[in-house]
């Protein structure tokens, strides 16, 4: 059953498999899911979940590097040659944002020539190199260099993951696969927290928590060896005998020619691609996101979700939690920022559970009010705390206020996790396989261009506008937030990544996503019936 029976790709064939694949009608959409991709209904192995797992381990350089700056800016004290001011603090928390924007455009713009796996490997060598950077640092400007080179580790690895999980998984999977990222992001978080606390009375001990930020990449780097690189990708490069038995092995009980289906059918989205960007290049296929109108509906829904999943307080909280603490009054902020880790941790993995069960955009509309609500009762309570205008307490007590906005922020985590945390990453399955690693590099870019601007203006906009302005302004943005995803966020669950390029060609397409789950679910009940 090789690929030497079929006809070496004429024209007419990938148009007809495209104009198939591109069908939308009601019988059309059913028709597809039953014969072009009929491997996606069959029972996944354990390969699939494997290889998610151990790219998921990128993750943990995100997230580690997030948490650990929180205790760092603590006990740093003089160490770097000078007690830290509130700007050279949020230098050497932006730097690493800033990389990591720079590192997700290189890996965005070589993603495709060099596969997915070799972005990884280029990520984990430049957080080893900035760990290492930051562990021997004794000035400010050593400092910021080790942060900035970690953060294009950071940006490179946050970019191409995610993507490399989207093409691995099968369809039904896909949320929960991707999510596995999610949780070694706050699971990266949680840890570097426990560290922080551990470490918070050996002198020097802020040396220790950033060096071993490398462990996670050596790691990674041991084990990428083991996984195989997409079957897209694969199809891709010219090696599809290579993507079907890496197909076979994320598909263990489909047939052979169930298998050559699957290839059939991502080969026609190949062959599209690869026409669309013949000749073309990197400033012409960027192009594409903006100038052709679905891609840019896709662009609009992906980046204005992670904008506001930075933009709503939640890096904030991250990086400047023991700070922030320590200024509403607890003596040990580290070890209370660590409560917020770990509930960070738990409903990353309630995300995980139910997302591709009640779909995305049915868990951001439950959950995004309640990030809103949460961050004004925060902002509430603050004007009762007695802060100074450099952001000192007028008192070392230990308010009833104090204890409602540490309550505030843990509930506030619990919605954001079970939420946008997790979904926002989710969002590269919108773009269509020729602008895919540029659609994924821009939504990164929004993770990271927000996360500059938090970084960078935290502590700045609590003295300026007091910590009550500070978390009535990010209250406000996730209000605002809810409401746009309910009209341009659309509902992709169970979708194969072909087929969710139709929906943007309909607007934003959320009812028409809404009539196409309307058919899967009845399709899949007339299958149940048969069986």
């Amino acid at each position: 059953m090789g690929l030497a029976s079929e006809p070496e790709s004429p024209a007419k064939t990938d148009a007809l498999h495209v104009e198939k694949v591109s069908t939308s009608s009601r019988d059309g959409g059913s028709e597809h899911l039953e014969d072009l991709d009929s491997i996606e209904q069959t029972q996944s192995g354990k390969y699939a979940w494997l290889v998610a797992i151990t790219a998921g381990v990128g993750g943990l350089l995100f997230g580690y590097d997030t948490g650990i700056i929180s205790a760092v800016l603590v006990y740093l004290h003089s160490d770097l040659g000078k007690i830290l001011t509130a700007s050279e603090k949020e230098l050497i928390t932006s730097i690493t944002s800033g990389g990591a924007f720079i590192g997700a455009i290189a890996a965005g713009l070589t993603a495709d020539r060099f596969g997915r796996k070799g972005a990884i490997y280029m990520g984990c060598i430049l957080f080893i190199v900035g760990a290492v950077l930051q562990a021997c640092a004794y000035s400010l400007a050593q400092m910021t260099v080790g942060r900035l080179v970690v953060g294009f580790g950071v940006g490179s690895a946050a970019m191409i993951v995610p993507l490399y999980i989207a093409e691995v998984a099968p369809a039904k999977y896909r949320g929960r696969m991707i999510g596995l990222d999610n949780m070694s992001i706050t699971g990266g978080q949680l840890i570097s927290y426990g560290i922080g606390a551990g470490l918070a009375k050996v002198p020097h001990g802020w040396r220790a928590m950033v060096g071993l930020g490398a462990v996670p990449a050596i790691v990674l780097m041991g084990l990428l060896p083991f996984c195989p690189e997409s079957p897209r990708q694969l199809i891709y490069h010219d090696k599809p005998e290579a993507a079907a038995v890496v197909i076979q092995s994320i598909f263990p009980n489909g047939t052979p020619e169930q298998v050559q289906q699957k290839i059939r059918h991502i080969s026609a989205h190949v062959a599209e691609a690869k026409a669309l960007k013949e000749g073309k290049g990197n400033l012409w296929l960027l192009k594409q996101l903006y100038v052709v109108p679905g891609n840019f509906r896709a662009l609009i829904a992906a980046c204005g979700l992670m904008a506001i999943s930075q933009l709503g307080g939640f890096n904030s909280l991250m990086y400047y939690s023991s700070t922030l603490f320590a200024l509403v009054g607890f003596a040990n902020p580290v070890a209370v920022g660590t409560i917020i880790a770990a509930t960070n941790f738990f409903f990353t993995w309630v995300n995980l559970m139910v997302v591709d069960r009640f779909g995305r955009r049915r868990i951001l509309l439950s959950t995004m009010w309640g990030m809103a609500l949460f961050l004004a009762l925060a902002a509430v309570a603050f004007h009762w705390i007695p802060i100074n205008h450099d952001l000192s307490l007028k008192t070392n007590k230990i308010g009833w206020p104090a204890y409602v906005v540490l309550a505030c922020m843990i509930i506030y985590v619990g919605f954001y996790s079970s939420g946008m945390g997790n979904t926002a990453w989710l969002s590269s399955e919108f773009f269509p396989m020729e602008i895919r690693a540029y659609g994924t590099m821009m939504l990164t870019c929004s993770c990271w261009g927000s996360n500059i601007i938090v970084a960078s203006t935290f502590l700045t906009q609590m003295e300026n506008t007091t910590p009550s302005g500070a978390f009535g302004f990010y209250a406000a943005i996730c209000f605002f937030g809810w409401i746009a995803v309910y009209f341009c966020y659309p509902e992709v669950k169970g979708m194969t990544l072909e087929d969710i390029r139709e929906i943007f060609k309909h607007g934003f397409g959320v009812k028409y996503a809404r009539e196409l789950q309307k058919e899967m679910k009845a399709q899949r009940q007339v299958e149940n019936s048969r069986a």
